[in-house]
């Protein structure tokens, strides 16, 4: 949309907007748009259920959407400010979770306790500034269909987690996992893999 592109384009009115849109340092939407844009905005299927206290840091400028028959459990929190957040059908999201996009969420997925995915990332490299006033990039998280991921797992921007594939709990995965997969650990490792020859799970050797 023109207006869109203008506002982008124009610092002042780019800080204008996004003081309307949300308070000075921080994430969440103004009530009113909580109430008046966010309804109309983004898509929330049937049967699906976001209890009451998820934090729903989700603005009108990027996309949210829960698929049919899908959860968003308590005390998680959804922030889509830097990227869409697109959970798929059939979907359980975990007590304590935290998602920031740019992440996309397949069908038939279950998301344990305390589980971080972010698409975001922090500039560093300029020492002469905070790390805070740097400029952000963002890589998507894709988690195909099937996928199962353990509590305190932490999954990093760029990654994909390949369909049926488990994530181990406790682990950090920094890079993508093929599909019909297990990894687990700090970095996350390759642990196991189906082989569609024997119809076994097999341990992958180092």
């Amino acid at each position: 949309m023109e207006i869109v592109s203008k506002i982008k384009s124009n610092p002042k009115l780019k800080k204008l907007a996004l003081y309307l849109l949300m308070p000075k340092n921080q994430a969440r939407p103004r009530l009113w748009v909580k109430l008046l844009i966010n309804p109309f905005k983004h898509h929330k299927g049937k049967g699906s259920l976001i209890r009451h206290s998820v934090r729903m840091d989700v603005m009108p400028f990027n996309y949210f959407s829960l698929g049919d028959n899908s959860t968003i459990e308590d005390f998680s929190t959804i922030n889509n400010g830097v990227g869409a957040v697109l959970i798929g059908d059939r979907v359980r999201i975990g007590l304590g979770n935290t998602l920031i996009g740019p992440i996309t969420i397949g069908n038939d997925i279950m998301f344990a306790q305390n589980i971080v995915l972010s698409g975001l990332n922090h500039g560093y490299e300029d020492i002469s500034l905070p790390i805070s006033d740097q400029a952000i990039s963002t890589k998507p998280i894709v988690v195909e269909d099937e996928v199962w991921i353990g509590a305190n797992a932490v999954i990093t921007a760029g990654v994909t987690i390949g369909k049926h594939s488990i994530v181990a709990a406790g682990s950090v995965v920094v890079k993508s996992v093929p599909p019909y997969s297990i990894v687990g650990g700090n970095p996350a490792k390759l642990l196991k893999q189906y082989n569609q020859t024997t119809k076994l799970w097999e341990r992958v050797r180092d």
